[in-house]
Formats: C-alpha cells, structure tokens, sequence
C-alpha cells in the first residue's frame, strides 16, 4: 500500500469518527441547555480537554510548529505565556465565575453579564452578541483556511476542495449533537493532538542524534535562532515582540469560548482536576510543537514555515503514521471549528433570538432554530475564508488566527475579570470597555504600526496587549464616574465573596 493511500484511510477513519459522536451526542441532548453547554453535567476531563483542544486551533499544529521553524527559541515565549494564561484562568476565575453563573442560571456568557450587572436594557447582551458573531466569523474563517492547507500539504488536493470537505464534517456533527458532540469530539480530537506533539519531536530527536547537533546546527545557519529574543542584539522591538508574544496567553482570562466550558461543568469539585490536566497539556504540547518546528529547520536546513510539520512527518515517520498526522492537523482545526460555531449560535439564537428579538419562545423550540443559524454562520465564515485566500497569497495561519483570537480577547477578558473581581464595577463600564476593546483591535492591527514614535513597537507587541490595555482602563475610568451604576449593584459585595470562597 503506498503512502498516498495510508493517508487517505486516516482521514476517513477520522471523519467518520466525528459524524459517529456527532450522532451519538444527539441522543442525549433534549433542550437548549444540552445544545449550548451540554446539560452543566460534564466531569473535569472531558472540560480540560475540550478547553484545551478549543483554545488551540489550527496555530498550535502549523502556526507554532512553523514560528519555532522560523524563529527557533524565542517561540518558546509562546509556552510560557500560554501556561501562565491557562493557570490564571483555571486557578484564579474559574470558580468564582462557575459560582455566579449557577447562582444566575447563565447559559451562555453574555447571559452572565446581563446578570452580574442587572442590565435591563439589554446593550450588554447586544455588544457581546454582535462582538462575538464578527470576531467568531473571522476566527472560524481562519481555520477553514487552515483545513485547506492542510489537504493540500499531506494529500495534494485542490485547496478549495480540501477547505469545503472539512467544512461539512464539521457541520454535519454540531448540528446533529450540539454542544456535546463538540466535548466528545474534543476529547478525541485533543488526545490526538497530545500524542502526535508529543512523540513526533522524540522520534526525530533520535532520527537526528539529540538535541546538541539540533542546537549547533540552527546556529551555524543564524545565531538568532538560538536567541531568546530572536535576534544578537538587545533592542526596544525585540523586547516588544517578545512581551507580544508572553502575553498571547491574556486571551485565556476570560474569552467566551474558553469560560463556557467552566460553565458547563457539573460541580465547582472539578476544578482543581481540570486545571493540573489542562497545564500538563499545555506545557508537553506546546513544547513539542515548537520542538518540532527547530527541528524541522535543521534537518531540511531552509525555513518551511507552516508546511514544517508535515514535512518532518513524512521525513521520520512510516507511512502508515502519516495518515495518522493528517487526522491530527485536522483535529487541531476542528475542535476549534466545533466550538466557535457552537458559541456564534449561541449569541445568535439565545442572546439575540430569544432574549432580544422572541422573549416569549421558550428554550425547547430553538433547537432546530440554533441549527439553522449556526450553519448561515458557518456558510458566512467559509465565504470570508475563500474570499482572503485570493486577495491574499502570502497569509499565514499563525497571524490570521491571532486576530480573531485578539478581537475576541479584548472584548471579553479585561469585563470578565473586573466582573469577578470588582464590585464597583458598573454596567455602563462593562459596555464601555467591551465597546473600546472591540474597536482597538482593528485599529491597533491596521493603524497602530504607522504611530509616529511607537509604530515599530505596536507592531512588534501585536495588536493584543494594546487593545486589552485599552478596555481594562476604559472600565475603570468609566466605573468610577458613574456613581449612579454603583448604586444600582445592591449586594455585589456579597456576591463576590460568595463567589471567592474556597473552593469545597
């Protein structure tokens, strides 16, 4: 059997996988709660996985493989940045915000807002929706793109064929078993992910004799490889690009597609056990992916960017396990894929449908509603995904998933963590902040670097740790002028301490 079709087993054996999850999945969801957020009745592994497998995407197998090929250690700042920023979320948010949104019943996030701030006018749930739908639509966008790629790298399929295929599977689970199936899906789809980050750099550590000729080899080529800071000489920018990169992990303190897996759990008794399974993922993982990505530079001595790992694969594997890799690119992108449109439905139909548009439905007649929009939003994000594939070649996975991730990001987690920490925290500042933190992501992307002065160090940082600066200041200047939102927030004290209780 030749390699060409190993390749092809795997990824039918994989698709097929997820359509049978799907499809069991469906058998256990009964209402709009099992479609969003699965009942609350998972148990602390399948949430750690999922979230995990959800906060990754397509970056993690060809984005960061592919930077550690590129910039060699200094990708390595991406690992600790997103270690600090998981351990935040899961030691430091988690609980409180699993507290409060059983205290207020939330099924989705923007219906923990409404709550925490007793926001009758609904602007809270508007802003969040609409954020949500723009920002999902690009991120899901991304990783289309990504399926595409995919296909072309392992099976040299047409790239708009590869990118349609994924895109249907993908579909064809979420609507069959909502949020469950995307769980199921993500426990499968993460172990795959772990196995093959995992065991790929140690196969070709041994391949290659160890990581001293690696280390050598990447210095020959250019000492910046081996450079913390990615360059020989200390500078603003490069110390810029660096706290840029460390503080990617911000978008785990808070962003929706994250935290409604904290909302899903069963009980505030899963928590401890999810955060130590969701770091040890996190730590061996990213580690193998940029591990992957160096030593890729070495061996084929060139930059490969993002078509590295699959490069490496046929270059240290059998046959037989490169089919497996393809299933694991594809679980990268589809876990991510799964959730997001899951999320973008929920703000559709639950905070937009429901609550704005038909307050009178009840949550049993929206099922067939949810899943009719969430496949116009997946439509929509494969149409900005075929559309940026032609206007722009020379794209990459890594930039163009980290806007989506920034937008989200800045809109969400500076209002998230004030709402769980700050009792002062006033409506009109929650809307404030979430308003400047979704408009300074596209400016500081588009019009930041040409700056006079501070350009070059915007762009080196990204658009992230501005644009999150930006809300979290926006909120408490607001917050502590608007003295009548204050009053209006009976009993927020104690709700927080409620909320900060040591967990039982």
């Amino acid at each position: 059997m030749d390699t060409f079709a190993y390749k092809l087993i795997g990824v039918v054996i994989y698709l097929g996988a997820l359509v049978a999850l799907g499809i069991a999945a469906s058998k256990r969801m009964k209402g709009l709660s099992d479609y969003f957020v699965g009942g609350k009745r998972l148990g602390f592994l399948a949430v750690a996985f999922s979230a995990r497998a959800t906060g990754e995407s397509a970056w993690l197998l060809l984005g960061l493989t592919g930077m550690g090929a590129t910039v060699g250690l200094k990708a390595f700042w991406v690992v600790g940045g997103e270690f600090i920023g998981v351990a935040a979320a899961w030691f430091l948010l988690a609980g409180r915000f699993k507290r409060l949104t059983d205290k207020y019943d939330s099924i989705t996030v923007p219906d923990y807002l409404e709550s925490r701030f007793r926001d009758g006018s609904q602007n809270l749930r508007k802003v969040a929706a609409i954020a949500l739908l723009i920002f999902v639509t690009i991120y899901v966008s991304a990783q289309i793109d990504a399926t595409g790629k995919a296909f072309e790298s392992f099976l040299g399929w047409n790239y708009f064929a590869g990118a349609i295929t994924g895109f249907v599977v993908v579909l064809a689970y979420i609507t069959t078993g909502g949020f469950i199936a995307v769980v199921w899906s993500d426990v499968f789809q993460g172990s795959l992910m772990f196995f093959g980050l995992t065991l790929l750099p140690i196969v070709a550590l041994i391949s290659v004799g160890g990581i001293g000729p690696v280390m050598a080899g990447l210095e020959a080529q250019d000492p910046a490889l081996v450079s913390w800071l990615g360059t020989t000489e200390v500078t603003g920018t490069a110390i810029a690009s660096v706290m840029g990169l460390l503080l990617i992990g911000l978008g785990f303190l808070g962003s929706p597609q994250i935290f409604v897996r904290f909302l899903a759990l069963r009980s505030e008794k899963e928590i401890s056990k999810g955060a130590a399974v969701a770091l040890t993922w996190t730590l061996l993982a990213e580690i193998g992916a940029v591990l992957i990505g160096m030593i890729g530079r070495y061996v084929f001595t060139k930059d490969l960017g993002e078509d590295v790992l699959p490069q490496l694969v046929e270059h240290v594997m059998p046959p037989m396990v490169v089919g497996l890799y393809i299933a694991i690119v594809l679980a990268a992108i589809m876990s991510t894929v799964d959730s997001l449109l899951v999320l973008a439905g929920s703000a559709a139909v639950r905070d937009v449908y429901q609550k704005i548009l038909h307050p009178e439905l009840k949550d049993e007649d929206l099922v067939r509603v949810s899943r009719t929009l969430t496949v116009l939003l997946a439509i929509a994000s494969l149409a900005v995904a075929m559309t940026v594939a032609v206007v722009q070649e020379d794209r990459t996975v890594f930039w163009f998933v980290i806007f989506g991730w920034s937008g989200i990001a800045a809109t969400f987690c500076p209002t998230m963590i004030l709402s769980l920490y700050w009792s002062k925290f006033t409506a009109k500042g929650a809307l404030a902040a979430m308003i400047s933190g979704f408009l300074a992501v596209p400016f500081f992307k588009f019009l930041g670097p040409n700056l006079p002065g501070i350009g070059e160090l915007i762009k080196a940082s990204g658009e992230l740790p501005p644009a999150f600066l930006v809300s979290f200041l926006v909120a408490v200047l607001v917050s502590l002028m608007d003295k009548q939102g204050v009053e209006r927030l009976p009993g927020m004290d104690v709700e927080l301490e409620e909320a900060a209780k040591k967990l039982p």
